[in-house]
């Protein structure tokens, strides 16, 4: 593993000035969590697993974390500080059948 001694940059420290959730968002945010099924999430460190099916194959894998995370606490009440480990995977899928999949446990640290 290749290391680089900086301090990693935030989303947040990223962009000048406030950013606001899109109509289109604020629909995507509003389906996903009537789509989530209930949930006991570990008062651990977490663990989350999320596999993207993309019909694109130009889609960047890391594009859409960060939106379906923030989906994930608000429906599950988590913070999203408490998430140590991330497994993520991007498969090609035809178009029209996209998906996500998605599972939370407790971190093995």
């Amino acid at each position: 593993m290749i290391g680089l001694k900086i301090k990693p940059l935030s989303v947040n420290k990223a962009w000048q000035g406030r950013r606001f959730k899109t109509e289109e968002y604020k629909q995507y945010e509003k389906t996903v969590l009537l789509m989530l099924p209930n949930l006991v999430i570990p008062d651990d460190d977490l663990h989350v697993s999320i596999e993207f099916g993309f019909s694109n194959k130009a889609s960047d894998l890391d594009n859409p974390v960060k939106l379906f995370v923030d989906i994930l606490q608000k429906k599950y009440g988590f913070n999203d500080s408490r998430i140590h480990q991330y497994s993520l995977k991007k498969k090609k899928t035809i178009k029209g059948e996209d998906y996500i999949m998605f599972d939370i446990k407790k971190a093995e640290l």
